[in-house]
């Protein structure tokens, strides 16, 4: 048996074909992508790392962060990314949870990892944004060559932990397959080559960016500019030698900001994808005025990768998300009894294909919660399908806050808020953000005589949650409104300030 990913991978090499460039000038080959990935497959053996165990890491971006992914693949582990936002007290979880062989750091956060990961029994080793640290001073002496470990299609490569609708955060489960069929998918969908060059300026800690962006461009052999963050005057500059961009709302933001952004600066690009969070209709436009080029918007998540895309030959429309991708199932339900609704009416969307992913980490009865018996994987995300066929989300059936295309559950954000003393109680909800798609908001009622301030909350909250998780406004009632059943309404508070962070 081979190495499903891995060897489709392989397939894609020519060695001494580039494969990133970064903002220092480094260069790396496919054949220094082979040499340094063999190495640390052949350090994560030595370190004991086996078929099935996980590899938590938590560092900065960086071309060695990647080929560490490709290490854990070949080596037949499960690689586990974590934010980097996240703090002490969320890795505690995470590690917990997913009881990692080995955790893998900064080395500025090894003094803060070290005891949470010896009472998990990991081992901790250490990788900073230069290519340093204690994993990469181990793999200096490693051999350039690795066998790599047999694994097939339904063998976990990742897990990645994602809020989901409910509840504590959930690792996700994605195989081999999971991955490869929908970067092949993909590759086909938006038409990459050898000649691509690829502006990457998303985390690799993240869906986007770890599959969709790199998996992407592995598979179809192309090259890409590897940035740290996204910045819009450099990628203009990138914009000269490159053919494709894949970000964020955020980015297309800014680059719409710029007086820059023109037909001319963007002649040679070919393909502008957003994803993660909703596109503003408005950008979409503006962005096309500007450039003559109408942004790919397309719908995936954490569970499943990619399900839909606008179409690369044919209307890219605003407010939309295209079509199901080939090999992948899309239909819209009744929210509460699962019954298929019509085109053209709201419901819950709900997918199947071999992107779909294989459950939750250690979670079978809510696995078992959010399939239907037919296979069908019920997302969480409310849409339509219109008379044409496009795909349009329209909201999402729990509380849901995507911020700058991270998902954060609010019952998290509440429970830390509501331990502040003078606090009633707290809502959190998500509001319409120019950049982040949505802004995290709270809601707060002071108890009787209570001076806690907006400051003092934001204090209290900053070194317990990561920062996307945190609010970017809180707001005071003396009441939150409720229903006769007495539960919190949500969606009277997001109506009362739906222009919050309106210009």
């Amino acid at each position: 048996m081979s190495n499903h990913l891995f060897d489709a991978i392989r397939k894609g090499v020519q060695p001494e074909a580039p494969f990133i460039e970064t903002k220092a000038g480094q260069t790396w080959s496919y054949g220094d992508m082979l040499s340094l990935s063999a190495r640390l497959a052949n350090t994560l053996v030595g370190l004991d790392v086996i078929p099935g165990d996980r590899v938590a890491v938590q560092v900065e971006k960086s071309p060695e962060a990647l080929m560490l992914y490709l290490a854990c693949v070949r080596a037949g582990a499960v690689y586990l990314p974590l934010n980097t936002a996240y703090t002490l007290t969320e890795l505690d979880y995470f590690i917990g949870d997913a009881e990692p062989r080995l955790v893998v750091c900064s080395p500025k956060s090894r003094e803060g990892l070290e005891p949470i990961a010896a009472a998990h029994d990991a081992r901790v080793e250490t990788l900073d944004d230069k290519g340093g640290g204690s994993l990469m001073e181990a793999a200096a002496g490693a051999p350039t060559e690795f066998t790599d470990i047999a694994r097939g299609p339904d063998d976990l490569a990742a897990i990645l932990y994602t809020s989901g609708t409910t509840g504590r955060s959930k690792g996700a489960m994605l195989t081999h397959d999971n991955l490869l069929s929908n970067a092949l998918t993909l590759r086909e969908y938006w038409r990459f080559a050898r000649n691509d060059r690829l502006i990457h300026a998303l985390p690799i800690f993240h869906t986007h960016g770890l599959f969709v962006a790199s998996n992407v461009t592995l598979i179809s052999g192309a090259s890409m500019y590897f940035l740290p963050k996204f910045d819009a005057e450099e990628a203009l500059d990138l914009m000269a030698t490159s053919t494709v961009m894949m970000g964020v709302p955020t980015f297309y933001v800014r680059l719409v900001q710029s007086p820059r952004l023109t037909r001319e600066a963007t002649a040679r690009m070919r393909l502008f994808i957003s994803g993660s969070a909703p596109l503003l209709a408005e950008t979409h436009r503006q962005f096309q005025a500007m450039t003559g080029q109408a942004i790919l918007e397309r719908y995936g998540m954490t569970e499943t990768n990619m399900n839909t895309s606008n179409p690369y030959d044919g209307e890219r429309i605003a407010g939309t998300v295209g079509f199901p991708l080939p090999g992948v199932s899309l239909r819209v339900t009744d929210p509460e009894s699962g019954a298929a609704i019509a085109d053209g009416d709201t419901g819950m969307i709900e997918v199947k294909g071999p992107n779909v992913f294989n459950g939750y980490w250690r979670m079978p009865e809510k696995t078992r919660a959010e399939f239907r018996d037919d296979g069908f994987f019920i997302t969480g995300d409310l849409g339509r399908i219109d008379e044409r066929g496009y795909v349009h989300i329209v909201g999402r059936g729990k509380d849901l806050v995507i911020s700058g295309g991270y998902n954060v559950y609010p019952k998290e954000v509440e429970t830390e808020i509501d331990q502040i003393e003078g606090v009633e109680e707290s809502a959190v909800i998500g509001v319409p953000h120019p950049d982040l798609g949505e802004g995290v908001t709270a809601v707060v009622v002071r108890k009787p005589q209570a001076a806690v301030d907006e400051r003092a909350i934001l204090l209290h909250l900053e070194p317990r949650l990561a920062r996307y998780k945190q609010p970017k406004r809180i707001l005071f009632l003396d009441e939150l409104p409720r229903n006769t059943m007495g539960k919190v309404q949500k969606n009277i508070l997001r109506q009362t300030y739906e222009n919050l962070y309106r210009p």
